[in-house]
Order: C-alpha cells, then sequence, then structure tokens
C-alpha cells in the first residue's frame, strides 16, 4: 500500500524516470523480501535498524559492491523519509546511518584525437553509418545523455536556429547550441532517413534502419563498437562522450556554470565531478607560468 504511493509519489511529485522508479521499486522490494524470509514480517514501515544492518552484511556477503549497497539503501532511506512525510511514521530508522566506503571513481574522458579518429573511420555511405556518425558528434558536441539522444523527436530539431531541445532528468528542458559540422551532418541524416522503405515511427528523430525508434542499448553499442577500434580506454560509453564534452569545455576556458546549464545539471556539485581532469592541466600552466618556477 505504501509502496504503491512512494512510487506514484516519484513518478508524478518527483518526475523521476521510469527507470529510476522501477530501481527504487526493486530495492525497496528486495528488503521487503528479506524481512519476509528471516523476520517473517514483511511490513517495512515496522523495520528497525539492526534488521537493515543485517540486511547490508548479507548484501556485503553476497560479493555485491558497496556502491551498489548504498544505492540500496539510499532508495530504502527515500522511502522512509515518504513515510515521515506522510506521517506514517514517526522515526527514521535510517537517520544515523553511515553508507559503506566506496573507491572514487574517476572516468577518463576520450581525447579529441580519439573522437577525430572515430568520427573519421566511419562510412557515411550508408544510413547506418551516417546516423552512426551523427550519434558520435551529438554526444561529443552537446553532452546529452543516452536517453536525452533516445528521445530526441524531430520537431525538438531547429536548424534554423542551430538549436535542440532536449527534456532532460524531472521532464526539465534546456536548448542546446549545434556546430555548423554537426548541422551539416543532421540534413545529410534527414536527406538518408526520408529514403527509408518503412518508418514506423515518424516523429522520432533516430531510426533504426527499419524505422524504427533506436534504443538505448542500441545506441550503448554504436559507441562501444566504434571507441574499441580506437581507445584503449578500460570505459566507453556515451556516458565517457558527455564527461569529454564537459571536460574539453572546462579545459578550454569554458565558465562552470555555463556548463552545468548545458549538461542538464541541477546543481553545480554534479558539475564539479568533470573538474578532476583539470587538476593535471592547472599543473602544467602553473609549472609553465609561476614565476618561482621560471628561475
Amino acid at each position: 500500500m505504501h509502496i504503491q504511493k512512494f512510487i506514484d509519489y516519484l513518478l508524478l511529485e518527483k518526475k523521476y524516470s521510469q527507470n529510476t522508479v522501477v530501481a527504487y521499486k526493486n530495492d525497496i522490494e528486495a528488503f521487503q523480501l528479506f524481512l519476509t524470509q528471516e523476520f517473517s514480517d514483511s511490513n517495512i514501515s515496522k523495520a528497525n535498524y539492526s534488521q537493515i544492518r543485517t540486511w547490508v552484511v548479507q548484501l556485503v556477503d553476497s560479493k555485491i559492491s558497496n556502491r551498489t549497497i548504498n544505492r540500496k539503501v539510499s532508495s530504502l532511506n527515500s522511502y522512509y523519509k515518504f513515510l515521515l512525510k506522510t506521517k506514517s511514521i514517526e522515526i527514521n530508522p535510517l537517520v544515523k546511518h553511515k553508507a559503506l566506503k566506496v573507491s572514487k571513481k574517476i572516468q577518463i574522458p576520450f581525447s579529441e584525437t580519439e573522437v577525430n579518429s572515430v568520427l573519421n573511420s566511419i562510412d557515411t555511405n550508408t544510413f547506418e553509418g551516417l546516423r552512426d556518425k551523427l550519434i558520435v558528434e551529438l554526444f561529443y558536441s552537446t553532452g546529452i545523455r543516452r536517453i536525452e539522444l533516445v528521445q530526441l523527436q524531430l520537431k525538438d530539431i531547429d536548424l534554423s536556429q542551430g538549436l535542440i531541445k532536449v527534456l532532460g532528468k524531472r521532464n526539465k528542458e534546456r536548448f542546446i547550441p549545434l556546430l555548423p559540422t554537426v548541422m551539416d551532418t543532421i540534413e545529410a541524416y534527414l536527406s538518408k532517413r526520408l529514403k527509408l522503405v518503412t518508418i514506423s515511427n515518424p516523429s522520432v528523430f533516430f531510426l533504426t534502419k527499419k524505422g524504427t525508434k533506436v534504443y538505448e542499448m542500441l545506441v550503448y553499442r554504436v559507441i562501444t563498437s566504434y571507441f574499441d577500434n580506437i581507445s584503449t580506454k578500460v570505459k566507453k560509453s556515451p556516458h565517457i562522450l558527455r564527461h569529454s564534452f564537459a571536460t574539453h569545455l572546462l579545459n578550454n576556458g569554458a565558465d562552470l556554470n555555463a556548463v552545468k546549464d548545458l549538461l542538464g545539471h541541477s546543481s553545480l556539485a554534479a558539475t564539479q565531478v568533470y573538474t578532476h581532469n583539470n587538476v593535471s592541466e592547472l599543473k602544467k600552466v602553473y609549472e609553465k607560468s609561476h614565476p618561482r618556477n621560471l628561475s
């Protein structure tokens, strides 16, 4: 009963994406199942911290990463905060919980050379090749998220103004400028798109060669397949291209607040994750320019 109300709250009031809400639901129901199996009680609202701690220990023993465990507990904590807000409980059993330690995850962005090498390697004579090139270009030149790219509609592309409209997290809209080279690729893609034999999703911008909407895993495979041939980096994904977009802008002197708006972040804290790469750049400038180092 309470769980469904929480799910509705996340969807309707917080406007979380369907995928995020499903993750919350799965985490909460996993704890509910644990309570039923270990304590013969499925009522989460009456659970105490000792029971939650036992669940965490069981997850650790199952070799689940600390990062994943912290996410599961965070989902549970959000649920308890909701129960407090709706006066369904008086005390949050997780109020004094401390997250498990996790190693800092540093993602290495692609270099400009790697991105250019990939773009130059794509055969644009086919519909799929041209589409794939545009996918890489859009990720790198706009920093949009994978789900945002998949959800793009034809009406979101305004070539006369050189802008795309992106629907981000919690249905927040933002407009991102398009580079002239990217607009050229868009025009070429749209021309080839018109020649598809069938189009079952005419309003959708990115299509498969069968005329259906592209999906997230396909986009992920597009990025990994091309970058596997060029880059030796361990992690290759659409998010790394988003990361590269932000890092390269910051390295070239872009304002942090401007990058925050382009990325669709709600706070500077999220954007500052991308500034770690700037430390090495700053060191180079410091070593070259500081008067005490010039003697």
